[in-house]
């Protein structure tokens, strides 16, 4: 019995000298915790997409606590957020206006035509992977939904062979940019009402002959612009938003109504 008693009591003393032990390195090894940056990350919506250009709503808050990122970095968040994590930061969040997704590209089934009878993949990666040009155009939408499947707002529908966006949906989280294999897709703010819906940047006579609706740089809109605000991409017009006055007479000119506002 002496011999249990004697072992039980070893152990005893063992198992409170690990506990001071350990109680003792977690207090002189313990990361210290930002109060402000929990805060900010209950502020954060938690989508974890990874537009505000971080690996996620957890290191964001951590950069936005150490003073890294500005309040608004969060697309998703909007001004109510920008506005919340200001205030727990001590500073003005500032002007951030709404973006959306926006397709640059007109090309429907009705104005250009498939090259064949793709039967591969049905994913507009996997398609300009292979290699094959599905469409006459080679700079516009395939219309096999890639940026439909990532949107996490299901803001994004194909119809009639183009990517189409419900901006009342969006929540400008990028996932579709990044998704489109041809970089057809971009976030833009909403005032931006203006804009050239096409990105082929061929001379006019091969716009014309792959799509009815892409822009063939003739120029008719920039001289209808009093203020300049047409500018060219080799032949492809665009749109510069600091001096456009969105008198809309660029769109009203434009041959082949490429110059659109959104619907």
């Amino acid at each position: 019995m002496d011999i249990i008693w004697i072992t039980t009591l070893v152990i005893a003393v063992i198992a409170l000298l690990v506990a001071i032990g350990l109680v003792f390195t977690g207090k002189k090894f313990a990361v210290k915790i930002d109060e402000r940056e929990v805060a900010v990350r209950e502020k954060l919506p938690g989508n974890n997409c990874g537009a505000c250009g971080y690996a996620g709503c957890d290191a964001l808050a951590g950069a936005i606590a150490k003073g890294e990122a500005p309040v608004n970095a969060c697309p998703v968040g909007g001004a109510a957020a920008a506005q919340a994590i200001g205030d727990i930061m001590g500073v003005t969040a500032g002007a951030l206006e709404r973006k959306t997704a926006f397709v640059a590209c007109k090309g429907t089934c009705d104005v250009t035509r498939n090259q064949g009878n793709y039967i591969g993949i049905q994913d507009c990666r996997a398609a300009v992977l292979s290699g094959i040009n599905v469409t006459d155009c080679n700079y516009g939408c395939l219309g096999f939904g890639s940026c439909a499947e990532v949107c996490p707002e299901q803001a994004i529908s194909v119809q009639n062979g183009v990517a189409i966006v419900n901006r009342n949906r969006c929540v400008s989280c990028g996932l579709c940019v990044k998704a489109c294999p041809r970089g057809l897709i971009s976030l833009i703010p909403e005032s931006r009402i203006v804009r050239v819906q096409c990105s082929n940047r061929d001379k006019g006579p091969q716009v014309k002959k792959v799509c009815s609706a892409g822009c063939i740089g003739c120029g008719l809109c920039a001289k209808q612009c009093e203020f300049d605000a047409i500018e060219f991409d080799g032949t492809l017009a665009r749109v510069n938003p600091e001096k456009c006055t969105l008198c809309g007479k660029c769109a009203a000119k434009c041959p082949v109504k490429v110059i659109t506002t959104p619907v």
